[in-house]
């Protein structure tokens, strides 16, 4: 069975009554930071915890060291998860307004943990749920405490030194999943340098999606990724701005029968921070 597993939006809402469901809603903006817990205080699908990109899902960014985004503390992280009720052997379902990248980066930090079963992602997200008139909440989710005990796999993950070191050599492909322009350097919208590290393919992650928003099928997928990596069946390298849609990247591989590959975490934001570090 996949890593990655997706839920449509009816089939949650024939699980919300399950008493091991939990629900994290992880809407977010980058042109506009409160957006996410300015939406779900709003509405949000019953039951679900706010899980905000910034304060839950990322650490602290250390200005000319870090990326935009860098890993939150795995202890923190585990602490903020028993506080949205979430036990070891919890069903979790993850969202965001549609495309799945908040989604996908609280997807990838289970798994850097040890949850790698019975956690989807919301198809569609909660433009999905929406879109069928599905029910909605505005209060608060009741407060539980849980038992999570998860511990971080940094197998999972790859340095910015460590993969400096092996640019030259590199066996794993590394994919960019920020889009086209941004990947040839041609505009750049968020960070001071533009370009790409040396030696990248450009998979942006909108292209895991299909017209509506939702997920290709595995099939599609396996497709885009076939081309994509020249008949490479193995381990990649995903990397983005910020170390966000990376983890969309990862999600699809999975989605498609490819196994989990590494994470560069602290990505393009981070990579350029040191002008000795080549790009292209």
């Amino acid at each position: 069975m996949s890593l990655a597993q997706l839920i449509s939006a009816q089939q949650l809402a024939e699980r919300l009554q399950q008493p091991q469901l939990r629900i994290l809603d992880c809407r977010f903006a980058l042109e506009d930071p409160a957006y996410g817990r300015r939406s779900h205080a709003l509405s949000h699908i019953p039951g679900a915890q706010f899980a905000d990109l910034e304060q839950d899902l990322s650490g602290p960014v250390i200005k000319g060291a870090t990326g935009r985004h860098p890993l939150p503390d795995a202890a923190e992280l585990v602490t903020r998860l028993r506080s949205w009720g979430i036990d070891n052997d919890s069903q979790i379902v993850l969202y965001d307004d549609g495309p799945g990248a908040f989604a996908a980066r609280a997807w990838w930090l289970l798994a850097w943990l040890g949850k790698r079963e019975d956690v989807f992602v919301l198809d569609g997200g909660f433009k999905a749920w929406s879109a069928v008139n599905l029910p909605l909440d505005t209060r608060p989710a009741a407060a539980r405490s849980g038992n999570f005990s998860g511990s971080p796999d940094n197998s999972l993950i790859i340095e910015a030194q460590q993969l400096l070191a092996e640019l030259d050599t590199l066996a794993q492909p590394l994919l960019d999943a920020r889009a086209l322009p941004r990947f040839r350097g041609e505009v750049e919208p968020i960070d001071p340098v533009a370009g790409h590290i040396p030696g990248a393919i450009c998979a942006p992650f909108t292209d895991n999606l299909a017209a509506d928003g939702r997920f290709l099928c595995p099939t599609q997928l396996h497709e885009r990724f076939a081309t994509l990596l020249q008949g490479h069946t193995g381990e990649v390298i995903a990397y983005c701005g910020s170390g966000v849609t990376a983890c969309h990247n990862l999600f699809a591989l999975s989605l498609a029968g490819y196994p989990l590959g590494r994470l560069y975490p602290g990505s393009w934001s981070e990579w350029i921070t040191d002008p000795a570090r080549p790009f292209a």
